[in-house]
């Protein structure tokens, strides 16, 4: 479109920028907000968890993830952490965070109980959103809080697996 001062496409490329600038603000005030309104009532490490747990899903929203629930709790209090789709596949996000490289790496902390535990809740949620398990899928997302804070995604991580779980 031409108008009075020629090409204005170049105008709505710079508002599409300051809008996506003014949005990524607006989120990192949102978590500061939470934040400040879970001190005092969250652990440390909780804390830490709800950080990077905020991290992970705005890492996986740019990636294209549409999110479905966070801390979703299934059978015998399997907690998934965030819940979200990829594509055709419904995604089950176990994020781990460490505060430093000190105590070893964060992937570490999924052994084969967290695994059962996700598969079961996988399965809970699969038989109630009436979907296919064979669309679902396990990624881990582990934040170690380094200046600036180093995101790794590993999508697939572990599989259903056979068998009743």
């Amino acid at each position: 479109m031409t108008g009075k001062y020629g090409n204005s496409s170049g105008r709505a490329g710079l508002h599409a920028g300051l809008a996506a600038r003014a949005f990524v603000w607006l989120l990192g005030r949102i978590d500061a907000l939470r934040a400040r309104a879970t001190r005092g009532r969250l652990t440390p490490q909780r804390a830490l968890g709800r950080r990077a747990e905020d991290l992970a899903q705005r890492y996986l929203q740019k990636q294209g993830y549409r999110m479905l629930a966070r801390n979703w709790t299934g059978p015998r209090l399997a907690e998934v952490d965030i819940v979200a789709t990829d594509g055709e596949r419904t995604v089950f996000v176990e994020v781990k965070s460490r505060q430093g490289e000190e105590h070893g790496s964060p992937e570490r902390a999924v052994d084969a109980v967290k695994q059962v535990a996700q598969r079961r809740a996988a399965r809970a949620w699969a038989r109630s959103a009436r979907i296919d398990v064979q669309a679902i899928r396990f990624d881990l997302v582990t934040v170690v809080f380094s200046n600036p804070p180093r995101i790794e995604h590993q999508a697939d991580a572990w599989s259903l697996g056979r068998g009743r779980v």
